[in-house]
């Protein structure tokens, strides 16, 4: 079932490295009136109840929201390993919590986000050197060592591409842990970044990861996130600092039973003449799989020029399965390029497979090309080889692995968009 809801508030953005910001309205329609903090005191502990955390169930994340747990994990050794495979024309750096790089894009906006902030004791800054173009991308392999993933920590990543630079980078993580995690992202004016991140977690993983996004001038890029594995939590906060800047989001998910797959991408436009285009696709399948995505967009009074969309599609193999869909668009500027939004929920197309069938092509072969026919779309402009060729596997496996292929469903989900 897909659920659509629009707000029209008039809240400016908060953005900005803000200790001791102002306590906020406990609960809030629009994820620009949210607190933006450094300090524990202003973000508590969610109950559920917030518009912020209506979806997630919150037994599974509470570890995440434990300070002294996290913190406590983070200084421990063994329960997360980090490994580098870079090109040249890119700098790895080891720092500590006070390096004036660290929480420039804008401060903490939920409590998973304030752990990740407050837990970590060193950060990783991966740069790419202003006017570097990379041979090829720049990985950094994320692996959870806890076999349990009992014990919660905190991880911080800064990737920076200075002026003039273009390149790739992949964030993957796999195996087993409980982690929560900011990701600072840091575009200079002229270049032209792709950033990927794989969750690719074992069954057992539970992440929470907070994208802070800045594209500064005429930057360019392309967010990517790829979710295969573990119970996720995704939220990218994209916005721009000055004219002109380029933002292409996009998602891609594949939700298996008892999994809980969470995205909320939220784009600020608040400058001048900006784009951003933001395109998820998922596909669920089992017994209590549960995909949400909530897609939010502010168009500032500033922002004259903006061109922006944003499209989320599910695919529902089974039945048991469930998705939360919910775009949202403010707009408190009537110059503008171009804005909108849509979104669907729905199960095979009986259309495709009876045209498929009809020209000799078995029930169980028509579905596996529906549902790769529905992700090719959204992998063909990822534009890392590497990333399409992994996805595309790992969905080919999951459907040999279930045979969900071959069930029909007897219900038709609605959709709307």
């Amino acid at each position: 079932m897909t659920e659509l809801v629009t707000d029209h508030s008039s809240a400016a953005l908060e953005g900005a490295h803000s200790h001791g910001a102002p306590r906020g309205p406990r609960y809030t329609s629009s994820r620009a009136d949210r607190v933006a903090s450094f300090d524990p005191a202003d973000i508590p502990v969610p109950h559920g109840r917030e518009e912020e955390w209506r979806f997630t169930p919150l037994r599974r994340f509470a570890p995440l929201f434990d300070l002294e747990a996290v913190t406590a994990g983070s200084d421990a050794a063994g329960s997360l390993s980090l490994e580098a495979d870079l090109p040249q024309g890119t700098v790895l750096e080891t720092v500590s919590r006070d390096d004036p790089r660290l929480g420039r894009v804008g401060a903490p906006v939920d409590r998973a986000g304030l752990t990740a902030w407050v837990g970590f004791s060193t950060a990783t800054v991966l740069t790419l050197s202003a006017g570097a173009r990379l041979e090829r991308a720049a990985r950094l392999e994320v692996t959870g060592l806890d076999q349990a993933g009992a014990q919660p920590t905190a991880q911080h990543i800064l990737v920076q591409a200075e002026a003039g630079s273009q390149g790739t980078v992949i964030i993957d993580h796999t195996g087993t842990v409980a982690l929560t995690q900011g990701v600072e992202v840091v575009v200079a004016d002229g270049a032209d970044l792709t950033l990927v991140t794989v969750q690719g977690w074992d069954e057992a993983a539970v992440h929470a990861s907070s994208h802070r996004v800045r594209v500064e001038g005429r930057g360019v890029l392309k967010h990517v996130v790829v979710s295969l594995g573990g119970d996720v939590r995704i939220c990218p906060d994209l916005g721009f600092s000055g004219e002109g800047g380029h933002i292409d989001a996009y998602g891609v998910y594949f939700t298996d039973a008892g999994q809980h797959q969470e995205h909320r991408p939220y784009v600020a436009h608040t400058q001048p003449h900006c784009y951003s285009r933001v395109t998820y696709k998922g596909a669920l399948q089992g017994e209590r799989a549960h995909a949400v995505w909530v897609g939010d967009c502010l168009i500032g009074a500033q922002a004259r020029g903006t061109d922006t969309y944003e499209l989320n599609r599910n695919l529902v193999l089974t039945e048991g399965a469930k998705a939360d869909s919910v775009p949202n668009l403010e707009i408190e500027n009537g110059s503008i390029e171009g804005a909108g939004h849509a979104s669907a929920t729905g199960r095979f197309d009986d259309e495709q497979l009876f045209y498929l069938r009809a020209r000799g092509i078995t029930e169980t072969e028509a579905r596996r090309l529906v549902v790769l026919g529905f992700f090719n779309e959204i992998v063909a402009e990822i534009g890392v080889p590497e990333v399409e060729d992994r996805l595309m596997r790992a969905i080919e496996v999951e459907l040999a692995l279930t045979g969900v292929i071959s069930a029909p469903l007897q219900d038709q989900v609605p959709a709307s968009s």
